[in-house]
């Protein structure tokens, strides 16, 4: 039965909440005394103080996105699900939890900085500029990941009728709400929960009208091409990443935050009481010897599921946006380590959606993203709920956590951009986030159809070797502010032999092809995009980690370190 399986996992992360996350708290020594960067900027733009319960919501929607959806789906169908189910919920817990509260409470108690800042105060300025090049590559992959993701969704056409243009108008719907919500918070100063009660159900009606859309519609837009919806995508990632947080990134993030929490709430309800019988092997016996693709379960297990477990990206997230946000030091707790543990939680249940197929069943076969749909929408079946309804709330749930990171991704990299160009002016901001934007177009519009296949091994390595960089950074910071660095390098070693070892494997297909064009080898895209990609992230891991090296030898600190005792 799944009810057994998912209320131990349950257990096991609201443990690891408690007295893990509870260990962390006390070794960075939590005070709400100290004024945080929010409030004591507070520049309307970036800097916004927010409510734990309102930045939770936007937190951890931005955190979760396609990640924890697609990866464990991905890694179950190819080992089973007993070796994603451990890597999720440990992960977790002594990794992921672990690289999400320090990157939030150290950015915190130094001005709400990037990670990149805080690689540059603590290390050097070469550690800075190769780590930011570094995180803008990481996030290049991130939107071309998830723009294509949800451009797909789009275009889904079941049996049943066509589903996509019903996500593509409730996603419509949805931003204008997100932004209406904004200005409504932000301008009538109603109370938060008055909002929420307008806003929640004025959504779902929305969803419900969007399953009624006139046939001569439904038809003209299953006629636009992935590509168009790509370029549309990439379009409102320009707009949203420019515009004030208030505007759009906190309600819809907050928006979106109750998708989860629903979604959540579907797919515990199914698996805790809709006697679901797992039929989907807990380990493929092959496994350890190699996938449908012919890669071996170490390591790729490990870079397959990144959100869910320990995803790099959280740190950029959570040092980008989140700490700019933060009221008390008591709220990175909830907000870091909590929504970690809150996605774990939504990767288990992500996973679940696959546990209860069988392994020849015709499903097995389709996208990450309607294997979880399916899933939901048989469960709210059984509450009920037509089917037409039920799936294109599912999609759109999924569609919804991709652009809450689509947009914080691409205003991340605007970020990034910005401190590595020194531009600072309204021009510079416009110029940093065109050509952010300007090779995941190029990638979408050369690649082939469902280019994310093609993208989400090297995104996933890229992906858990920048959480290794960004737990080394940490690992710095917790030594230099005399505090016990333990806790970040037994974790940032972990990831960076599987990280390194993954984009070994990744670089070698690329280079056997080099050897083979003189004999008439062709070289797909596929190969050469994650081949060159893959040596230049390798470059710059290495040199990174022999810079901190060099570093952390040296008697000397840095001109811009900080002694931080507290």
């Amino acid at each position: 039965m799944l009810f057994p399986v998912v209320l131990i996992a349950m257990a096991v992360l609201g443990l690891g909440y408690i007295f893990y996350g509870k260990r962390l708290a006390r070794i960075v020594q939590l005070d709400d005394s100290k004024p945080t960067p929010a409030g004591t900027i507070n520049d309307g733009v970036d800097f916004v103080p927010a409510k734990a319960s309102l930045l939770l919501g936007q937190h951890f929607s931005a955190i979760a996105a396609a990640g924890p959806i697609v990866g464990p789906i991905l890694a179950g169908i190819w080992f089973g699900w007993g070796p994603a189910l451990l890597w999720i919920v440990l992960g977790a817990i002594f990794i992921g939890g672990a690289h999400d509260f320090f990157a939030l409470i150290a950015s915190v108690r130094n001005k709400g900085v990037s990670i990149g800042e805080l690689a540059k105060s603590l290390m050097s300025k070469n550690t800075q500029m190769l780590f930011l090049i570094f995180v803008w590559f990481a996030l290049v992959y991130v939107i071309i990941a998830f723009t294509d993701i949800t451009a797909q969704s789009f275009k889904v056409v079941s049996s049943e009728g066509a589903y996509g243009p019903a996500v593509l108008f409730c996603s419509f719907i949805y931003l204008i709400l997100g932004a209406g919500m904004g200005l409504v918070l932000k301008y009538a100063k109603l109370p938060l929960w008055a909002v929420t009660a307008f806003f929640i159900p004025l959504l779902f009606g929305m969803i419900l009208l969007g399953t009624h859309l006139p046939q001569s519609v439904t038809a003209f837009l299953l006629k636009i091409p992935v590509k168009g919806w790509e370029a549309g995508l990439l379009a409102y990632c320009f707009i949203a990443s420019i515009i004030p947080v208030w505007v759009l990134l906190q309600p819809r993030g907050y928006l979106g935050g109750w998708f989860l929490y629903l979604t959540m709430a579907v797919a515990l309800g199914g698996a805790l009481f809709g006697g679901y019988v797992i039929q989907y092997p807990a380990f493929h016996v092959d496994s350890l010897n190699s996938l449908a693709n012919g890669k071996p379960l170490f390591p790729i297990l490990f870079i397959t599921i990144a959100c869910g477990a320990c995803s790099g990206f959280h740190g950029i997230v959570s040092t980008g946006t989140t700490s700019k946000q933060i009221c008390r030091e008591s709220d990175t707790r909830p907000v870091g380590y909590g929504a970690m543990i809150l996605e774990s939680l939504v990767a288990v249940l992500a996973l679940g959606t696959l546990m209860m197929l069988a392994p020849g069943d015709a499903a097995v076969k389709a996208d990450p993203n309607l294997i979880y749909a399916n899933g939901l929408a048989r469960t709210m079946a059984k509450m009920g709920i037509s089917s037409g309804f039920a799936l294109t709330f599912a999609l759109l749930a999924f569609s919804t956590f991709v652009y809450d990171t689509l947009d914080v991704a691409t205003r991340l990299a605007r970020y990034i951009f910005e401190e590595l160009t020194g531009w600072k002016s309204r021009k510079g901001m416009l110029a940093a986030t065109m050509i952010s934007l300007a090779l995941p177009f190029l990638f979408l519009m050369l690649a082939r159809e469902k280019a994310y296949l093609a993208a989400w091994p090297i995104f996933g390595t890229s992906n858990q070797l920048l959480a290794c960089l960004t737990l080394m950074v940490l690992a710095v910071w917790l030594h230099r502010t005399g505090r016990n660095s333990l806790y970040a390098v037994l974790p940032m070693i972990f990831m960076a032999v599987f990280s390194l070892w993954s984009l070994v494997l990744q670089i070698i297909p690329f280079v056997r092809s080099l050897s083979g064009i003189s004999s008439g080898s062709p070289l797909t895209p596929d190969v050469w995009i994650s081949g060159i990609c893959g040596l230049v992230l390798l470059i710059l891991a290495l040199w990174l980690m022999a810079e901190a090296v060099h570093v952390l030898g040296s008697k000397k600190h840095p001109a811009g370190s900080r002694q931080e005792k507290r």
